[in-house]
């Protein structure tokens, strides 16, 4: 069985309920999943008066642990077409285990929340792959064989580098029903590519598996 991370971050609670999809489809493929999230660096009474959520139950994520795991799904929302500070900043604290390869060879993927349909999905999802890219990792997407990329008569989040919902510019439109799936279809995808990839893990420390 491989161990997923679904790694987050949310303000309003989007991120956050795309992350519970993305862990039911990889659940369904029979893998273990962990959802976490990471540290907000915002001041309470800052995101408070925002209205952020901030009853998330994920327990906060530590660098350091990365490494206990066969794949890594990371989600965040955007800023400014990339990724949020909060994000950013956790992976900032993982040059330790680039200094030893610690993640070479492992899956990752990524997925994401912006306000408008074309506010950034894109870039921030490839600034994600670009993250797990210098770790070394082995970048899984959101495949074609995902029908519901291809719908025409919704709006709707969704692209070939990973599963995205619209959040609208205050944050009232929840993730679609079409949007949860296509995140459970990454779920699964990762779930099933790590499977692959998983034997190959006793390669050892800073060698890759491939």
């Amino acid at each position: 069985m491989v161990r997923i991370l679904v790694l987050y971050y949310s303000m309003y609670g989007h991120v956050e309920t795309m992350a519970g999809a993305i862990a039911e489809g990889a659940r369904g493929a029979g893998a273990e999943v962990v959802i976490k999230r990471v540290q907000e660096l915002v001041p309470r009474e800052v995101a408070e008066k925002a209205h952020a959520k901030l009853d998330q139950p994920a327990p906060e994520a530590s660098p350091q642990e990365l490494d206990q795991y066969d794949a890594i799904i990371v989600g965040c929302p955007t800023r400014y077409g990339r990724m949020a500070a909060q994000m950013a900043q956790f992976w900032d604290q993982t040059g330790g285990l680039w200094a030893r390869g610690a993640l070479i060879g492992k899956v990752g993927a990524a997925f994401t929340s912006t306000a408008s349909q074309h506010g950034g999905q894109e870039t921030t999802l490839m600034a994600i792959h670009t993250q797990l890219l210098h770790h070394g990792m082995v970048i899984v997407g959101l495949p074609y064989s995902a029908a519901g990329l291809t719908v025409l008569d919704e709006v709707s989040g969704g692209t070939p580098y990973g599963a995205s919902t619209i959040a609208g510019g205050k944050g009232e439109r929840q993730p679609s029903a079409n949007e949860l799936e296509l995140a459970r279809f990454q779920g699964r995808h990762v779930a099933q590519v790590a499977a692959k990839l998983a034997p190959a893990h006793g390669a050892g420390e800073g060698g890759s598996p491939l």
